[in-house]
């Protein structure tokens, strides 16, 4: 029998998702039936309030390169500085390509393809 699990508010949500991710964080093998009971229950119950509350949608797809490259970003927890650093360009130029300011040229194209590994597809789409 599945037990209910609602989430009514954005500080039961925060809650919750802390409770799901200190559970995830021990390991599926370290977990006890009653925890991945628990866990899918909360899981299920945070996506119903995302979908319903927070209106959260899958994955969007992005539209410029900028937006691809802020979703790498937040993907992989990379601040501008750390990004900038990892791809060998100066932080203004990053920051000025990722504000529409700056067109990227061949070299900044290249370290996308060959430091970040970004499909050469998703970059010429949007270039």
């Amino acid at each position: 029998m599945e037990e209910k699990f609602l989430i009514s508010t954005d500080k039961s949500y925060h809650e919750t998702m802390i409770a799901i991710f200190e559970l995830m964080n021990k390991g599926e093998a370290n977990l006890k039936d009653e925890e991945i009971d628990l866990l899918k229950i909360m899981t299920v119950a945070a996506e119903k309030y995302e979908d319903e509350v927070l209106h959260l949608k899958p994955t969007m797809q992005p539209k410029s390169l900028p937006d691809v490259i802020e979703l790498f970003m937040f993907e992989n927890k990379l601040s501008q500085s750390k990004l900038a650093d990892r791809l060998g360009v100066g932080k203004p130029k990053l920051s000025q390509i990722l504000t529409g300011k700056r067109k990227p040229d061949v070299s900044f194209l290249k370290a996308l393809y060959r430091k970040l590994n970004l499909d050469p597809k998703t970059i010429l789409d949007y270039v």
